[in-house]
């Protein structure tokens, strides 16, 4: 994420990550960690990866006024270190 993004927000979303990796909930959130650690990011770039995933789907959710969607989610989780929006 950024570096200029608002601190409070940062930590919202950094919260999400380390919530959804606590809870296993997606799992894929913890492959998605293990895999990117695998290719040699460090934890704390592969968790501001994923932060980047879920701020993207923030942005969707208020854009499109639609309900959180799992598979676009977990597609871009698929996808990283490739970020959601290139």
């Amino acid at each position: 994420m950024s570096k200029g993004v608002n601190p409070v927000l940062r930590a919202a979303i950094m919260e999400i990550v380390h919530n959804q990796l606590r809870d296993n909930t997606p799992p894929e959130v913890k492959t998605t960690l293990e895999r990117l650690l695998a290719e040699g990011q460090t934890r704390e770039q592969a968790e501001e990866l994923i932060a980047c995933v879920v701020s993207s789907e923030i942005v969707d959710i208020l854009k499109q006024g639609q309900p959180y969607n799992e598979t676009r989610y977990l597609n871009a989780l698929r996808k990283l270190p490739q970020l959601p929006w290139d």
